[in-house]
């Protein structure tokens, strides 16, 4: 109904407004007929005007919006209406006899708010224009079709917990595609539909803002907004559309750090090391993040002493540990006090109380097994040297302290005195010598005692003993080297000759200092003056010694101020030397003196060079007559009338045997004599001259006489190649007149007994007779 009474204004209206718009029309009709003696008005011919048509009307037929009228149709039929422009013949109808125009489908302003179009009467007969085409516009008038909308929803949001009333959250914004100009369908109403009391909207801006004070995050931390925007002004019949927004509560620092129980017992063990963890701590703090970040430190001063808390690396948890070694002899337990304290505070939230706890802490040192004890850290002993063995060094002593009367038992490690000089008595500790002490071969002993709990072997505890040997006077003083020293024969009386040293192995001391004295008297050849710093100088005397070519031995006596003085004798050798005006030596030897003359190095290395050259040829005769037999041996394994020829042919089988004579290798017994004189099949055949008949050779068992036969007819047969030839025989033997010594045809596993006494046969049966020969005892 609305909708058709808005249809009949728009077309009232058009037509209410020709009178207004006629004066254009007929200045147009004034000048179409040309200047005349003066302008006159006149009425429009045909009128027009802006159209309207309901967006979404949707009717059976088509929809009359509007009239064309022109003054010249006088109704005659003669005057025809044409619509040109946006839509024109398909959205947009015209009738062109009456002027009528339709809209023949339903239209969305929100697509197309408005068409122009181009109205023109013209005659109908000859289409010549009656009056001069007009435009005009079809507006597309708005309803309320179009929800509103939130493009940028859903929406999050996020606000500090404990935020003041009012404290602005977020804005939305919904948009309406209807036209805002016309009506109430793009006004919009925000209101919330879900999240109240916690928040509210402002109607117009769409701002949402917090509601209630003091908002916990703890509590809750997240909500969910529902905003509704509603056209028309937010009246009965508009249109809505809602978002969501999810606003989440920012934890800020508003709760202090809580212990969940006031006493907190622990126990280590009294072994426990600097740094073992004992236990973890943690006050509670619903904060999140840096808020939560808490520091820990221990209140009491005996608790610090023994022990340290440190906040682990997410600032949570409070690590407590053992800062010194702990005695459960000494002290059982500690108890102390333990503050927890936010790292991060909030001046704003001061007022809900210290951000801080206090709990307190229990610990109990538990007894745990331990080694003994010693009294000392290391022990220092002395003893004096070339003690006899089982003398009294020093005590080393430990206690148990888990149980101080229990027993312990000691004893020295083997590598720490590998070559036992010590013993200890196990039960009480004693250290004695167990051999003679040197105090030049080792001044210092470092020994490791073990001290072990009788009842359990595993406590063992270790200490050092160090055993100095204290020195005494047993070592007689030296000479610091062997001095063999000369003297210039021209050297003037009073010379130094050479400084001697004395060497005392005794350690520094009475024992330590030297005297040296040389030989006395007038007749003394030198003169040995003590310097009293363990040293003398030996000079020349005022009466110089006579020259001689045999050297001087000066006897020098050392003695030492010990207790007892120990002395020694030694001897420095002294040369007379001819010396050359610079003072080197010329010669110092006998020899020197009593040759007549020496020979030169030119004669020496003329002499060296004779030399070498024999041994090189020497050396060059051996290599050349060598390679002269190596070429003689080359020679003789290629020529041809050697007996045993090399070659590399496989062989013809039994035809081999024509080679040479098999007869040799037959036994003698059954071997004939074959008529005239062998044939030889290593060398050409020859002339042979007739060879004289063999003579009967020996019997059977003499082989010498064969082998000597053999060879006078080899060395007799003009024949034969100049050189000898090698005869296999393959003959075996009779064997032995012993028989076989095999066990294997004795009787009853018996060793054979042999047909005469085994020492008949010979030394080379010896062993075999001592082996075999021996006669077991009778059985008694």
């Amino acid at each position: 109904m609305w909708g058709l009474v808005r249809l009949l204004l728009a077309w009232l209206g058009g037509w209410g407004c020709m009178g207004r718009l006629a004066a254009p029309a007929r200045a147009w009709e004034g000048a179409r007929r040309g200047p005349g003696p003066a302008l006159l008005r006149t009425r429009r011919s045909w009128v027009w005007n802006q159209f309207f048509v309901i967006e979404e009307y949707a009717g059976p037929e088509p929809v009359l919006i509007g009239k064309l009228h022109s003054d010249v149709d006088r109704g005659e039929g003669r005057t025809k209406y044409l619509l040109t422009g946006e839509g024109a013949g398909t959205v947009f109808v015209i009738d062109e006899a009456t002027g009528n125009i339709h809209v023949t489908k339903s239209l969305d302003r929100e697509e197309k708010a408005q068409y122009v179009l181009l109205a023109q009467a013209v005659d109908r007969a000859s289409n010549r224009p009656l009056e001069p085409p007009s435009e005009f516009i079809i507006k597309v008038q708005d309803i309320n079709d179009n929800p509103p909308i939130f493009p940028l929803g859903p929406y999050h949001a996020t606000v500090p917990e404990m935020s003041n009333v009012g404290t602005s959250v977020i804005q939305v914004t919904a948009h309406d595609a209807d036209d805002p100009s016309y009506g109430n369908s793009a006004k919009l109403v925000y209101t919330v539909l879900d999240g109240l009391p916690f928040f509210s909207v402002d109607p117009q801006t769409g701002v949402v803002r917090t509601a209630i004070p003091n908002m916990d995050r703890e509590t809750q931390e997240e909500f969910l907004v529902v905003i509704q925007a509603k056209d028309m002004g937010g009246h009965m019949g508009g249109l809505s559309g809602s978002t969501t927004v999810t606003v989440t509560l920012s934890d800020v620092n508003d709760n202090p750090p809580k212990f969940p129980q006031s006493l907190y017992q622990f126990s280590v063990v009294e072994t426990a090391g600097p740094g073992t963890l004992v236990g973890r701590l943690r006050a509670q703090d619903p904060d999140l993040g840096d808020n939560a970040l808490m520091a820990y430190s221990i209140l009491d001063g005996e608790g610090s002493e023994a022990f340290s808390i440190s906040t682990d690396a997410q600032g949570r948890d409070g690590l407590l540990t053992v800062r010194k070694s702990l005695d459960f002899e000494t002290r059982h337990s500690y108890s102390f006090r333990v503050e927890a304290t936010n790292t991060l505070i909030d001046p704003a939230y001061l007022r809900r109380g210290p951000f801080k706890d206090v709990a307190s802490v229990r610990i109990a040192v538990q007894d745990a097994p331990e080694p003994p004890a010693f009294t000392q850290a290391a022990y220092h002993l002395v003893v004096p040297e070339n003690k006899a063995p089982g003398t009294l060094v020093g005590q080393v002593s430990a206690t148990d302290l888990d149980s101080p009367a229990s027993l312990i038992r000691y004893s020295i490690l083997p590598h720490s005195d590998v070559e036992r000089c010590f013993s200890i008595e196990p039960e009480d500790g004693t250290i004695r010598t167990a051999v003679p002490l040197d105090r030049e071969a080792r001044a210092w002993h470092n020994l490791t005692v073990l001290a072990t709990e009788l009842d359990s072997s595993a406590q063992a505890s270790r200490v050092q003993v160090a055993i100095q040997t204290l020195d005494e006077n047993d070592n007689a003083p030296q000479l610091a080297e062997p001095y063999d020293t000369f003297v210039c024969d021209s050297a003037a009386p009073g010379q130094l000759i050479q400084v001697i040293r004395a060497l005392d192995r005794d350690e520094a001391g009475n024992s330590s200092r030297v005297s040296l004295q040389g030989p006395l008297g007038p007749d003394a050849n030198f003169t040995v003056r003590d310097n009293q710093d363990g040293s003398a100088s030996l000079l020349l005397p005022s009466r110089p010694a006579p020259p001689r070519q045999a050297p001087y031995l000066v006897p020098i006596e050392l003695w030492d101020w010990g207790t007892p003085a120990l002395s020694s004798t030694a001897t420095v050798t002294v040369s007379m030397c001819r010396c050359r005006p610079d003072g080197s030596v010329a010669s110092c030897r006998p020899e020197a003196q009593l040759s007549p003359a020496g020979l030169s190095t030119g004669a020496l290395l003329a002499i060296v060079t004779c030399v070498g050259t024999l041994l090189a040829l020497v050396v060059l005769f051996a290599a050349l007559r060598r390679q002269k037999q190596e070429a003689l041996m080359v020679l003789e394994e290629e020529d041809v009338r050697e007996n045993i020829i090399t070659y590399d042919d496989e062989g013809g089988g039994e035809e081999d045997t024509e080679a040479f004579d098999i007869s040799a290798l037959q036994n003698p017994d059954g071997a004939l004599p074959a008529p005239g004189p062998p044939a030889r099949r290593d060398v050409l055949p020859r002339a042979r001259a007739p060879r004289q008949p063999r003579a009967p050779g020996p019997g059977p068992a003499d082989v010498a006489q064969l082998l000597a036969l053999r060879l006078r007819e080899a060395d007799e047969d003009p024949s034969v190649p100049p050189y000898d030839s090698v005869q296999v025989y393959g003959y075996e033997g009779r064997g032995s007149s012993c028989g076989s010594l095999s066990s294997l045809g004795s009787e009853a596993g018996g060793a054979p007994g042999p047909a005469e006494p085994l020492d008949d046969w010979g030394p080379l049966f010896r062993t075999l007779a001592e082996l075999y020969g021996a006669k077991e005892p009778p059985a008694p």
